[in-house]
């Protein structure tokens, strides 16, 4: 499926009174305080009742006073941030509907480890891995998986900090990063091709963007400061853009996940076969995201992408379907 279905309402009273969840103690805190200032303006363009909110402690206190209605979450990462799993089981708990995918899917997708072992388990297709923790040898894991590899933490985002490890000389910095990181890591092989990702919206793929940096490596100042990082969309063509499509909803369900998001893959320059990274559960909303790249593909601007979104909340309470 790759048309949008019609919206479900154009009454923003229906949504009441939402809380934009943004900023948070992540290590993505400046993306996401970035990404909620622009949603936050989109939804009040288009008549929400939205508010700021900074944060999972300022939440639970407004949430105690009864204040909000529902929650457009835009918190990236974990440790503090709206990906993991915990803001989801806390809004379940206290029956608040929020956007994005539920408790399992949240915290399953921010755990990239086991996510690539779900995607094994379904037999569908990821580049080969080795779990690390802080004190193993790199270069012994490195080897086993042939050189050139990526690591990056299990559990962090927006490109924070991974590295690219294609010769002895990347190694001494990644062990140092490696040392005094305190959760688990990954390392899988480095897929030498196209970089790609697919947003998800509702049960519509959308169409694929591939990514050409200039630098060859989509890394933090690719994604979020560059101006010459290129965005092709849709970056496949006829069966090869159906079929990354459908991998993509695939993944994301196998992963757990309902409502919006978006996965990343590689694209093998030797032979096309495709391969699944990781899913993001709260994608970016900044002026250099993907997701709102690719709605544009179907003319849908920024300003309808997040109402979509969160008309998806109202699955959540089906008494106020219309």
């Amino acid at each position: 499926m790759s048309a949008l279905p019609p919206l479900r309402t154009r009454d923003p009273a229906v949504f009441g009174r939402v809380a934009v969840l943004m900023g948070g103690t992540s290590a993505e805190r400046e993306v996401s305080l970035d990404s909620g200032r622009n949603v936050l303006e989109a939804l009040r363009a288009r008549g929400v009742d939205a508010h700021p909110v900074d944060g999972i402690p300022a939440l639970v206190r407004e949430l105690q006073s009864g204040s909000f209605d529902r929650v457009f979450n835009i918190l990236h990462g974990n440790r503090g941030g709206g990906e993991d799993g915990t803001l989801q089981g806390l809004l379940e708990a206290l029956g608040v509907p929020y956007t994005g995918p539920g408790v399992l899917g949240s915290a399953l997708s921010m755990d990239k480890i086991r996510t690539k072992q779900v995607w094994i388990a379904e037999g569908l297709p990821t580049p080969p891995y080795v779990r690390l923790q802080g004190g193993d040898d790199l270069r012994t894991a490195a080897r086993a998986l042939g050189l050139p590899v990526f690591m990056k933490p299990s559990c962090e985002g927006s490109s924070v900090g991974a590295f690219r490890l294609t010769g002895e000389a990347d190694f001494a910095a990644a062990a140092e990063f490696a040392g005094g990181y305190d959760g688990m890591l990954l390392m899988e092989r480095m897929i030498e091709g196209d970089e790609l990702t697919v947003g998800i919206l509702g049960e519509v793929a959308l169409p694929s963007i591939r990514i050409v940096p200039k630098g060859g490596w989509y890394d933090y100042h690719a994604k979020y400061q560059a101006e010459d990082t290129q965005y092709l969309c849709p970056g496949l063509e006829g069966a090869d853009e159906e079929a990354i499509r459908t991998l993509a909803m695939q993944a994301f369900r196998a992963a757990g996940c309902t409502g919006w998001g978006r996965v990343d893959l590689m694209r093998d320059r030797s032979d096309g076969a495709l391969y699944l990274l990781e899913v993001n559960t709260a994608p970016g909303m900044t002026s250099h995201s993907l997701v709102p790249k690719a709605a544009r593909q179907l003319g849908v601007e920024f300003d309808e992408l997040c109402w979509r979104i969160l008309e998806q909340t109202l699955d959540r309470m089906p008494e106020v379907r219309a």
